[in-house]
This record gives C-alpha cells, structure tokens and sequence, in this order.
C-alpha cells in the first residue's frame, strides 16, 4: 500500500464509524420515540379511564355525604359499594408504570400527579373514613329521656377520632398538591373536593370534639351551670345579635335541665364600668362595661361572654363554668330536626316560621312584658323538646355543623384548659391574631336603638388585588346593605329609639377588620368618600362607619385593606350573622410565588 493509499482508507473507516453510530443513534432515537408515543397513548388512555372513574366516584361522594348526614343508612351502604369500585378503578388505572414516567414528564405532569392523589384521597376516604362513619352509632351524641350517656360517649370518642384522623390525612394530602399551574379542569375538580373534605373535616371534628368535651361539660366530674343566650338579630351585634332572654343550665353527669331565666334588660346598668380590653375600649367607649346589651360590640365572643357571665353574677349571685350563645335562625335549624314545638298560649313555632315569628310578628303583636314572657316560654318548650324528644343523631349532627359555620351557635368555658381545646374554632368566636388564610372580617352593629336589623339584606365581594413589591396584596371589598323595611305601620316596639332620625332608616356602624397584620386604606360611600372610625384589636385594623339605610333603599361602602405578607390568592370573609344570609363572592387571583 503506497502513502498516499492510507489516509484515504483511514478516511473511509472512518466514515463508516460515523455512518455505523449515526445508524445506532437514528435506531435508538426510533426506539425511544416508539416507546414515548406508546407510553403517551398508554396514559392518555388509562387517564381517559380514571376521568370516568373520577367523575362517577365524585358524584357518589356527594350523595354518599349527603345520606350520611340525612341519616339514610341503607341508601348509603348501597352507595359506598359502588363508591368504592370506582374510587378503586381510578386508583388502579393511575398507578401503573406508565403513569409513573408520565408524572416525571414536562408540561403534563404536574397534572397526571394531581390526578393521582385525588385518586388516592377519594379512595382512602372509601375504604377507611366513610365505612367507620357508617358504622358509627352517633345516638350517643344525642340526649335520651333529658340525659345523655356519658359512659357511651367515651366509647363513641375513640371511633370518631379515629375516622377524623384519616378524614385529616387526606385534607393534608390535597392541600400540597400545588394548583397554579393545572390545567383548568384538574384545577376545579381538585377545588371542589378539598371543599368537600373541609366541610367533612368539620363535620368530622364537630363530632370528635364533642364526644371528647360533652362529658366533662356535662358534669361527668362534677356539676356544672352554663349561661344559655339568645342573640336577638333584630337588633345587630357584631356576634349576630343583642344578647336578650338568657335561662342557666344545670348539667350533672349527663342530665342536663333548665333553671332560672330572665332578660339582659332586667340586668341593669353597671357603673363603674366592667373592665374591657384597653382596645375595645378605644373603639367603644364604657358601653360593653355598661349595658349587657352591648358586651357583644366586639367580635371577639371571649370577651363578651366572661363580660356578660360577670353581670349575671352581680346582679343574681349565680356564678357559671360558661356561657353558650344561640340565634332564632339555629333555632330554625333546630326546629328541622325536631319538628314543630307547642309554646303554651302561643301558635305552634316552626322551622319555617320561628325567625320571622320571634324578630318580627312578636314585637308587631306583643309589649315589652308579653315578649320577655313569650321568649322565655319558647326557650323552654324547644329546650324541652330537644333533651327529650328521639331525634335522628345524623340530622342534628348536620343541623349543628351548618350553624357552627354559619357562626350561630357560639360557646366560651370559663376554665382556661377547656377554653384551650377550642383554639380558633368557629364555635369559639375567636378572632385569632393570625391567619392563615387572609380574612376581612365585616361586623356590624345596630345604631338605630331599633329592632330593624330584622329587614336588611347584605351582601359582601371581596376581590384579591396584584402582588405588590413589599409581599402585600391589596385587597378590594364592597359591601352592600338594602333595607326591605316599609316606610309606614311598624309598632314602636320595633321602631325603638329612632337614633337615625328618621324612625323607619336602619343605622349600622359597619366595622371592617383587616387581615391580621395588615391595614385599612380607605373608604367610599356610595362612591364618595366617607368618614372611619379606627383603632385596632387582635392585631388587625378596624375601620367603622355610619351607614344610614332608608326603607326600601340600599347604600354601598367600598373599602381597600392590605394584608400582611403573603403569596396567598385566597382570601375569606368573617360576617356577622344576619337573620338572612348574607349573598357573598370572592374573587381570587393567581398565588404570588408563581
């Protein structure tokens, strides 16, 4: 071979190397491309499956929560089997290999993980929280002949606490998933059913808590007495309503009984004032050491319960373990689970007709004595029909869980320890120093003197704004009050004091409490600017203002509130209980850690 024949030959092997491993590379980029395109199928095909499976599953959940707490028990055995096949189908069909790479892979998998854990969290809840659920015999949580089964409580303790902590496994599980960045379908299923977990994780605590405190509360150790209140919504306060007829309950080892009743009115006045927080103070003034009508002026319920139990030990001599607030409107709840109630002398009260009867029809037919009387009477026969009439345990469960989230029924334990185990509960009232969600708080409170509270209609938007430089975001709210008040034929009993001038015009200091940690910027009536009120209390700023309400008329006041740092875009609103429900909206905005 001559010099000049071997370069050429090591060129062509040369070429041939490079030809060989292109060859091996285009057959390797075949291979892998074949089996990308397969997976690809493979899981667009098993999550077609698990979105059938999913849809079915979340539609039996619905009906199986809703039989649960309506107390049909053989529909839902029925329910849970087919729940249970098809929660188990979706499980299997996101589990195999292929849906494993597809949850590694760019763009989709985010939402191939998020599908996988609804998958887990509606099984889980197949196959552990409701068959416990369904087993548990809930009578125990309810009063037989006017007692309740103390030693059947801690029994029932022990299964509910266990169905609360898988029902809280998978409340946790779902909220890491992050949302921002599934596709909108994902997005919204994945929305839906943590909110259908939350109100099973309340429902479930609800009952939990019970059976751990309904003991000792009722007198398992010892007796106790409680201050049972009516908050009257015709008169606003920020907790619902002025506290009015009150009764004290006598509870000893499960029995529980009514004692003594009477009237805040037939409290007096207390000077000097009762020692209130310095903060309330400053944006109230004496009146919530003064006037038992007045100790709820703040949301906060601790206060205006150890305010109120310290005025009924003046002037009675009677000391309580605690104070336990309800309104008309849990009444009419109530009233759903036992039927209707006769009150002696008076048309039988009903679910339907209780609210109107008490905050309207009685101060249109009856003077101030005749309606102390009719209150207390009715306080008693519904007492008396709830402790000893068979009502379906399920149905009270529900009846409780919407008005403890509803903000209705309120209780505070004078002992520090049972306080404690109430935390920042709903039913506690507390307004906690810090959130872990933003909250607008919207309270408001009657500057009428009148019982006109009974005619408005509100309603609330709440819209969250930009993220801005300093990690705040600004958040928008509206708040609109309509009175359905007529212009002529109320009694004066309902008419009142007439402190707006007008007697017929509802007038309601608004207070607006920013997140905790944040601020109020400013404020607009009707579109133009407005005079606040403003001082804080629990670390959160509040800004009150007079709204004037005519009879058939509506005002709106706009107000612009900062959070503190946050990268939340949720928000929630805390609303003083009304006698009719509030219309609300949030809208929410992408997280700010996108």
């Amino acid at each position: 071979m001559t010099e000049s024949e071997r370069p050429r030959r090591r060129r062509s092997r040369s070429r041939r190397r490079r030809r060989a491993r292109l060859r091996r590379a285009l057959l390797s980029a075949l291979v892998v491309g074949s089996l990308l395109l397969v997976s690809a199928g493979w899981v667009g095909f098993r999550g077609w499956q698990a979105r059938a499976h999913l849809v079915n599953a979340a539609g039996l959940a619905r009906e199986l929560s809703a039989q649960v707490v309506g107390g049909d028990t053989a529909r839902a055995q029925r329910t849970l089997a087919a729940l249970q096949e098809q929660s188990g189908a979706a499980r299997a069909a996101t589990a195999d290999p292929g849906w494993w790479v597809g949850r590694r892979a760019p763009f989709a998998g985010d939402d191939l993980a998020a599908v996988r854990q609804i998958s887990i969290a509606i099984d889980d809840l197949a196959r552990q929280a409701f068959p416990s659920l369904l087993r548990t015999d809930l009578a125990g949580l309810v009063p037989s002949e006017g007692r309740l089964d103390v030693a059947r409580l801690r029994t029932l303790s022990t299964e509910l606490a266990a169905v609360h902590r898988t029902v809280g496994d998978t409340r946790t599980s779902l909220a890491r998933v992050p949302v921002d960045d599934l596709v909108s379908q994902i997005r919204q299923a994945l929305t839906a059913l943590r909110g259908e977990i939350d109100r099973l994780a309340d429902l479930t605590a609800a009952a939990d808590q019970a059976a751990r405190l309904l003991p000792p509360l009722l007198g398992v150790d010892g007796p106790r007495r409680y201050l049972l209140v009516s908050q009257n919504n015709a008169e606003l306060r920020a907790t619902g309503g002025m506290f009015g007829a009150y009764a004290v309950l006598h509870a000893d080892d499960g029995r529980v009984r009514m004692g003594r009743q009477g009237t805040s009115a037939a409290l007096g006045r207390f000077t000097p004032p009762l020692k209130t927080p310095a903060e309330v103070r400053r944006l109230w003034g004496d009146l919530p050491g003064i006037y038992p009508a007045d100790v709820n002026l703040t949301p906060h319920f601790p206060t205006a319960a150890n305010l109120y139990r310290q005025m009924v030990r003046r002037q009675t001599g009677i000391t309580v373990d605690g104070v336990l607030a309800v309104d008309p409107v849990m009444l009419s709840y109530l009233l759903n689970a036992t039927g209707p109630v006769l009150v002696p002398g008076h048309a039988p009260l009903d679910s339907e007709t209780v609210v109107r009867t008490l905050l309207s029809d009685s101060y249109q037919r009856l003077d101030t004595r005749q309606q102390d009387e009719y209150f207390t009477a009715a306080a008693a026969a519904v007492f008396d029909t709830f402790l000893k009439k068979n009502v379906n345990p399920k149905v009270l469960l529900s009846v409780f869980d919407r008005a403890v989230r509803e903000r209705r029924i309120l209780f505070w334990s004078a002992r520090p320890e049972e306080q404690r185990t109430f935390g920042d509960s709903r039913m506690a009232g507390t307004l906690p120093e810090q959130d872990t969600v933003p909250t607008v708080g919207v309270f408001l409170n009657d500057g009428s003197g009148a019982k006109l509270g009974y005619y408005l209609r509100p309603s609330a938007d709440l819209t969250v704004g930009e993220c801005r430089p300093d990690g705040r975001r600004q958040l928008r709210l509206r708040v609109t009050l309509r009175s359905t008040a007529p212009k002529t034929g109320l009694a004066k009993s309902v008419l009142g004091l007439g402190l707006a001038g007008d007697p017929y015009t509802v007038r309601t200091f608004v207070s607006v409490y920013s997140p905790a940690g944040g601020s109020v910027l400013d404020a607009r009536l009707d579109g133009a600017e407005v005079a606040l009120g403003s001082g804080t209390e629990r670390r959160r700023q509040v800004a009150t203002a007079n709204v004037d309400v005519g009879p058939g008329a509506s005002r709106t006041l706009e107000v612009s509130v900062l959070t503190a740092k946050t990268g939340a875009g949720t928000a929630e609103l805390w609303l003083t209980p009304t006698a009719t429900p509030w219309t609300t909206q949030i809208i929410t905005a992408p997280s700010c850690d996108q």
